[in-house]
């Protein structure tokens, strides 16, 4: 536009030269002297952009303060990708209007969304790729557990099966984390050769657990982005510049990270609110070229699958809501998770992980689910993970129909043939089977000693050599097993 913008503007000194049209400033600087920013407004005809104008809710002192200095603006222009929060504090500048059920609801003078972006090719087409499973847990009671991820459960058990599906130890997320790799290895062979991936993880320790098996997936080191590590935005900018493979962050998802070339991801994090849903699977709508897809994969949580459902919809923020539900698990525990941790471990000592298995549970796009169940690994899901880079939004809807047309097809024979005989396949529940010894004696270890999990099985590893659980073989599991029995 031609505007030469002062970024670097202080509030100490207060003034700018006259060679800038204006100054760049952050809320929490206009929140420190809302009435300096008032007097500059006043003094002169001015035009105040307010981008993600949702966080001026973040505290009242924020709204107040935006609200003080900017009133008298000629005018004003306030943008948001996610013009919505998960709490009633008012965006400043926002019109709310009844809704004819008690509460208030902001409306836009203009909204451009997803689906609006979509058909004028400006995002990416976003296959979402849910995968359930049989996930196992022991309380400290003693009771075991087994629930499917996406039935009906209470809000414990789901919380419970979810966590113990994302737990590096386990077998859930090491297939998830395979079949991700391969997807990446199809849309960098298949026309975007630099297409890059991203894990969502949960906490810092988690995070090095997937990098570790990622390396061991793909052969690559993953960048490791940690929101507390002062080099975070380096690192970042250093993979969006390179063609490096992954990169595993712990909550890095707010609007300024920008990488366009993602277009893989793991949602790993039991974090489920709508905003930072949409924050997340923002970093992998941004398309460079025609044709470019996403994919993402993410357990098949009611929550979730809603959300993923729902990724065309418009979405209002709304005050006054009765009974506003919480939406997810532990977001209440985003500013913890990123805190370091003096013990590499944060065990819930209510219940302990021992095993979940990972099948394709469907396909969703476009508001459509496709598919039908298929176990990690198997044919049918090798159709969904190698659909061609570079397809359109008609291309891909089509595609999908096309691959569950002929999976249907292709059960309805295999259910009328007459049985075959079927090779031995202990091969899978042995090892199974040994995972989930070791996982027990790892949780017995853990109460005798009081060391977390992943510290366990990181010393066995030291002692014994050998890539993660997930990724080991039935001897080196067993090896474990008799070398466990015998620490005290």
């Amino acid at each position: 536009m031609g505007l030469a913008l002062d970024p670097r503007f202080s509030n100490t000194t207060g003034v700018t030269s006259s060679d800038f049209d204006g100054v760049v400033v952050t809320y929490a600087q206009v929140a420190a002297h809302p009435s300096r920013h008032r007097v500059r407004t006043e003094n002169r005809r001015t035009l105040v952009i307010l981008d993600e104008i949702h966080h001026g809710g973040d505290a009242k002192t924020w709204g107040d303060a935006i609200q003080e200095a900017f009133s008298d603006a000629t005018r004003r222009l306030a943008l948001t990708g996610t013009p919505f929060r998960s709490d009633d504090s008012q965006i400043p500048f926002v019109t709310y209007e009844p809704d004819g059920t008690g509460a208030l609801r902001s409306k836009a003078d203009h909204s451009y969304g997803y689906s609006d972006a979509l058909a004028d090719g400006v995002v990416r087409p976003v296959v979402f790729l849910a995968y359930s499973g049989e996930a196992s847990w022991r309380t400290n009671a003693g009771e075991e557990f087994t629930a499917r991820l996406g039935e009906p459960l209470s809000a414990e058990h789901t919380a419970r099966a979810w966590r113990t599906a994302l737990d590096p130890h386990g077998d859930w997320i090491a297939a998830v984390l395979r079949a991700a790799d391969t997807r990446l290895g199809q849309l960098r062979a298949s026309g975007v050769p630099d297409a890059g991936g991203l894990v969502i993880a949960g906490d810092q320790k988690t995070a090095r657990d997937y990098a570790e098996l990622l390396e061991a997936i793909s052969g690559t080191t993953p960048s490791v982005v940690l929101s507390d590590d002062p080099s975070s935005s380096s690192r970042i900018e250093e993979f969006a510049s390179s063609d490096a493979r992954w990169m595993v962050a712990v909550r890095m998802v707010s609007e300024g990270v920008d990488v366009p070339r993602l277009a893989v991801g793991v949602y790993a994090t039991s974090a489920s609110t709508p905003l930072y849903f949409a924050q997340a699977i923002g970093r992998f709508v941004r398309s460079r070229r025609p044709g470019e897809t996403a994919s993402v994969f993410l357990p098949s949580v009611p929550v979730l699958l809603r959300l993923a459902s729902e990724l065309e919809a418009q979405r209002d923020h709304v005050l006054g809501k009765p009974h506003r539900e919480k939406e997810g698990f532990d977001d209440d525990l985003i500013a913890a998770a990123n805190k370091q941790q003096d013990e590499p471990g944060d065990d819930d000592p209510a219940f302990i992980s021992l095993h979940a298995d990972a099948e394709l549970d469907q396909v969703i796009f476009d508001g459509s689910s496709f598919g039908t169940a298929t176990f990690a690994g198997s044919d049918e899901e090798s159709d969904y993970l190698g659909l061609p880079g570079l397809l359109n939004a008609d291309q891909v809807r089509d595609l999908l129909r096309t691959r569950q047309t002929e999976q249907v097809a292709a059960r309805s024979a295999a259910a009328d043939a007459p049985p075959a005989a079927r090779p031995d396949a202990t091969t899978g529940a042995q090892l199974t089977a040994l995972r989930k010894e070791l996982n027990s004696l790892v949780a017995m270890h853990h109460h005798r000693t009081g060391k977390p999990h992943g510290v366990v099985h990181n010393e066995l590893r030291s002692k014994l050599g050998g890539p993660p659980t997930a990724m080991a073989t039935a001897d080196q599991l067993r090896e474990r097993i008799s070398a466990l029995r015998q620490w005290r």
